[in-house]
């Protein structure tokens, strides 16, 4: 069902402010307690991916910035699990991102953003999990990005593909505990995850 133009437009605007609120808020929480976070999160999503997806599945992460949960620690213990590790690259604007492959101890340049990304010869893979940043949640599973619409446009297409095959994703947001709010207000194209994961535990959305 389309949302009309006005009441888009009165979304767009408290996503706005939404998204500078849980800015702020991550950053502060990253400052408090970032290695802790990490450590604990690193428990929490392994258990997660073993309960979910078998070793060779391949499991795409992120880099963490400007106070995204670090889940560096996780991505290494699933390297050890025997996963393959994948990486977000914007190949082209307004387009779903491909994913990389990357291990622990490559070296990545820098792209748009300061966001680092592996190399362009690096192999392109489809992952069965995506492990997702965000500003901020909802018990929903409904996510807040950067506004870009990168992950909805991702995920949408990811999902489209695996269903033709008969295949299967597994989307976990990832964040600070306190990134959690009551409700975030949802556009059509937003895409949910399936699950949460912080330094609190990971939880399926209702």
């Amino acid at each position: 069902m389309s949302i009309p133009p006005d009441r888009a437009e009165g979304i767009h605007e408290q996503r706005a402010r939404l998204r500078d609120d849980a800015l702020r808020r991550r950053e502060e929480l990253a400052r408090a307690a970032a290695r802790d976070h990490a450590l604990r999160a690193r428990e929490h999503g392994l258990a997660l991916v073993r309960a979910l997806a078998p070793a060779d599945a391949v499991v795409a992460g992120y880099v963490p910035v400007r106070g995204e949960l670090d889940i560096m620690p996780l991505l290494h213990a699933l390297a050890e699990r025997g996963h393959a590790l994948a990486l977000p690259v914007v190949a082209r604007r307004e387009a779903p991102l491909v994913f990389r492959r990357w291990w622990p101890g490559m070296t990545l340049r820098e792209a748009d953003y300061g966001i680092p990304v592996p190399p362009d010869d690096a192999p392109e893979v489809e992952p069965d999990v995506v492990l997702a940043p965000l500003v901020a949640f909802d018990r929903k599973g409904h996510r807040l990005g950067y506004g870009g619409g990168y992950y909805d446009r991702t995920l949408a297409d990811l999902r489209a593909r695996k269903a033709q095959r008969g295949g299967w994703l597994i989307t976990i947001g990832c964040a600070h505990a306190g990134q959690e709010v009551d409700a975030i207000p949802v556009l059509d194209t937003d895409e949910r995850l399936d699950w949460i994961l912080t330094e609190k535990g990971a939880w399926r959305t209702e």
